[in-house]
């Protein structure tokens, strides 16, 4: 569990507010049906949180233990500054005859390509070593905020996002300079 829990944590709150969110509620709201669009949010954010485990997997053994939590300190930290930006709403979702279950999947996954979600999932696989689960807990963390999003609709913009969007932002920020301490042995 030293993988999932931190894993399914980053990418929830990294999530909060974010394009995707904006993306999942435009699909659900445009589609009018929600279980083929959480179906390929779900088979997108599978496949991001796939790319970025096996990445880091793939590239532990090449690092020292303190290069890994440094790489983390950075990702946490572009998470934070990433947090702090506002988010402008995607462009409205165009009629396609792909239906809802491929236009959500490949506008979520495109959307999430190099996103603050995949570099922490990315980070805490190169830190753990562990592909199963970290990509079970990002894709868990994706899925379960973006299923929120789907199901409360338009009562979600309702939520004080920005506040905790900053909130999320300044907590992502001071884990990673606690990880770039402990990297960089200064305490």
């Amino acid at each position: 569990m030293d993988a999932f829990f931190p894993a399914f944590m980053a990418a929830l709150l990294a999530e909060i507010g974010d394009k995707t969110q904006l993306l999942a509620l435009a699909l659900a709201l445009h589609f009018r049906r929600i279980a083929p669009v959480l179906l390929g949010i779900a088979l997108a954010a599978l496949a991001n949180s796939a790319l970025a485990a096996l990445a880091g997997v793939l590239l532990a053994p090449m690092l020292t233990h303190e290069a890994a939590v440094l790489m983390l300190a950075l990702a946490l930290f572009f998470a934070g500054g990433g947090a702090m930006i506002k988010q402008s709403s995607p462009e409205p979702v165009q009629t396609s005859r792909l239906g809802p279950v491929l236009v959500s999947f490949l506008a979520f996954f495109v959307l999430e390509l190099g996103d603050k979600t995949q570099f922490l999932t990315f980070a805490i696989a190169l830190r753990s070593g562990s592909f199963w689960l970290t990509m079970a807990g990002a894709t868990a963390g994706v899925l379960l905020i973006s299923a929120a999003v789907v199901i409360t609709g338009r009562a979600w913009e309702r939520l004080p996002v920005t506040s905790v969007r900053r909130a999320i932002g300044v907590l992502f920020a001071l884990l990673g300079l606690w990880a770039a301490v402990l990297a960089l042995r200064l305490i």
